[in-house]
């Protein structure tokens, strides 16, 4: 299944209850805006919707830093 960027806005704003607006380009871990507890709520869930295991490997601020990332990481494993 294919993930969206939307999907993972609507993911950050409601399951984690970030209040800020996120766009695309909005740099999550970097910036502090997320914490580790984030990131494996978003790796669950990115695990869950694309149907394939994240490798510890992958989980960089290259691929996860920013909405926008995290979908090209997902198309390019699927």
């Amino acid at each position: 299944m294919s993930l969206q960027t939307e999907d993972l806005i609507t993911f950050l704003s409601e399951a984690l209850g970030v209040e800020e607006a996120i766009g695309p380009e909005t740099e999550l871990f970097s910036t502090g805006l997320l914490d580790s507890v984030a990131m494996m709520n978003i790796i669950a869930f990115v695990e869950e919707k694309a149907g394939f295991d994240v490798r510890p490997a992958d989980v960089t601020l290259e691929n996860f830093d920013t909405v926008q990332r995290i979908a090209d990481y997902v198309r390019a494993e699927a």
